[in-house]
């Protein structure tokens, strides 16, 4: 459905360092840094890419907005979020863990990046 996802940074120097660990967390590798100064992360058939905004106006998280990443286990879960809040992210809402709702049985961690983007590591629980 996706053919990729971008956030704003407003110091892609400590976005690099968070999406670095974090995706490799997820078996990532580190970004390839475009002419333009862009952060590209390619995994499993996704791209996900950091920028500053092209209009010049600082970059702001999404009110209301989640981008979420799948992960393999609870496991890779647990690492992605590890990873992400040793390297300048913060966790939010619940700890990771299990949620019951309307997708099913998830297991779940939320943290936001270092310009706020809130983020989501998911594994679907059999």
């Amino acid at each position: 459905m996706f053919s990729h996802i971008m956030v704003g940074s407003n110091d892609l120097d400590k976005s690099k360092k968070f999406y670095d660990a974090m995706l490799g967390a997820l078996g990532a590798k580190p970004a390839i840094v475009d002419d333009k100064g862009r952060l590209i992360y390619m995994h499993n058939n996704g791209i996900f890419i950091v920028t500053k905004p092209i209009d010049g106006k600082a970059a702001t998280g999404a009110n209301g907005g989640t981008i979420g990443f799948a992960c393999a286990s609870q496991e890779q879960v647990d690492a992605m979020h590890a990873a992400g809040c040793a390297n300048g992210g913060t966790t939010c809402e619940d700890p990771p863990g299990v949620r019951e709702g309307g997708f099913g049985k998830l297991y779940l961690c939320y943290m936001r990046d270092p310009a706020g983007n809130k983020l989501c590591g998911m594994f679907r629980l059999g």
